[in-house]
């Protein structure tokens, strides 16, 4: 019965997990926060780029890196008093906001980017890896993919007034953590307040790693969208983020979800019963002909943004489904797809031919096969 109890009690402090142990300082839920821990926290933002300890808020105003902004709002305070609170990242630089060593995991990353949120790419490497574990516009890794403030509220994103994004994955790692943004905008620069929350803990053999990945389709090929593929190893797919772009009238979200797993060929393991259903709602997502907006700890259509009369012409939906307590466990590989499907006026299926983007949101055991070429400005471009 005990080791049943640990199977069924999954939280965000144990989903890194292939079998379920209780470690010191990475697993903090409810559960167990009262419990004493070993662990050290430590904090990386602009204000202490390294996260030593004792070693934040040390910037004079001469060595401010936006001097005349810093000695204008603060020339009497002098050091301690919020002296280099953010940073800018220019039109086409990349940053390195955040680089630790382990063993530990990240806990928590707060920041608030300006500019287009489709043209700044969050990339997270583990270890001593060359290519990213994690890869996405900002906007999409925090459920705003279509550029638009929605309020967000689940256990593992938060988006809040008036552009807080938070994240609460558990990330582990063992060497190793270096996470880059990227302004791939050619002409506007941005401003970044930013803090990654981090503890230096031990991590177990059996700790997997955090793994997110991008994908767009405009439009869909076939009326058919791969969310992922190429997923080769041991893990557990936790959730993704969706943001769909309606191209014709009517009701869109018919098409099921497939998981093809371990060796699966024409025919999945998983096969869901409609797009609403697999994102916890039902019946089209509407009461009284109104689409409703929904925001869960586990699933919600937090975003729906409806044509304005003038430059707005399309319907568009911003969705999530994370599988914390419910992860999809497979041995060898994954690949998971949905169908574009939708209604026609004489009450037949409609193979439509929509905008999709997904983040794809997995733990395993690394190294992960490459991802697809990243797409290109013009490839991310909203329009």
């Amino acid at each position: 019965m005990k080791n049943l109890i640990l199977l069924v009690a999954f939280t965000l402090g144990n989903i890194t997990l292939f079998a379920q142990n209780n470690f010191n300082g990475l697993d903090m839920s409810l559960g167990n926060l009262y419990r004493m821990s070993n662990a050290k926290s430590r904090s990386i933002s602009p204000e202490n780029f390294t996260g030593e300890k004792g070693k934040g808020g040390m910037a004079k105003l001469e060595d401010a890196k936006f001097k005349n902004q810093a000695n204008a709002a603060n020339n009497a305070l002098g050091q301690g008093w919020k002296v280099n609170p953010f940073i800018k990242i220019g039109a086409g630089e990349t940053i390195t906001i955040a680089e630790m060593e382990g063993p530990g995991a990240v806990q928590h990353i707060w920041m608030t980017p300006t500019g287009n949120w489709r043209y700044t790419i969050i990339r997270i490497y583990w270890d001593d890896e060359t290519t990213p574990s994690v890869e996405s516009p900002v906007g999409d890794f925090f459920g705003m993919g279509w550029n638009e403030y929605a309020p967000l509220n689940s256990l593992a994103v938060t988006v809040n007034p008036g552009s807080a994004f938070n994240c609460y994955w558990p990330m582990p790692f063992r060497k190793k953590c270096k996470i880059t943004m990227e302004n791939i905008s050619p002409k506007d620069g941005m401003n970044l307040y930013y803090q990654v929350d981090y503890t230096l803990t031990e991590v177990p053999a059996d700790a997997a790693y955090f793994h997110a990945q991008f994908r767009r389709q405009n439009p869909t090929i076939g009326s058919d969208y791969t969310i992922i593929d190429g997923i080769k190893g041991k893990g557990q797919y936790v959730g993704v983020y969706m943001a769909f772009g309606v191209k014709n009238n009517g009701w869109w979200g018919e098409g099921e979800i497939k998981f093809f797993m371990d060796g699966d060929t024409k025919f999945p393991t998983i096969n869901g019963t409609g797009t609403e259903d697999y994102f916890c709602g039902s019946y089209d997502f509407e009461i009284n002909n109104k689409y409703i907006e929904f925001s869960t700890p586990y699933a919600g259509l937090h975003q729906v943004i409806r044509p304005d009369g003038t430059y707005k012409s399309q319907q568009r939906f911003g969705m999530y489904r994370w599988h914390i307590v419910d992860p999809i466990r497979f041995e060898k590989d994954l690949r998971i797809t949905i169908q574009d499907l939708g209604w026609r006026d004489n009450g037949k299926y409609l193979a439509q031919k929509s905008d999709i983007s997904t983040v794809t949101f997995w733990y395993q055991a690394d190294p992960h096969n490459p991802f697809p070429k990243f797409p290109s400005k013009e490839e991310l471009e909203i329009n």
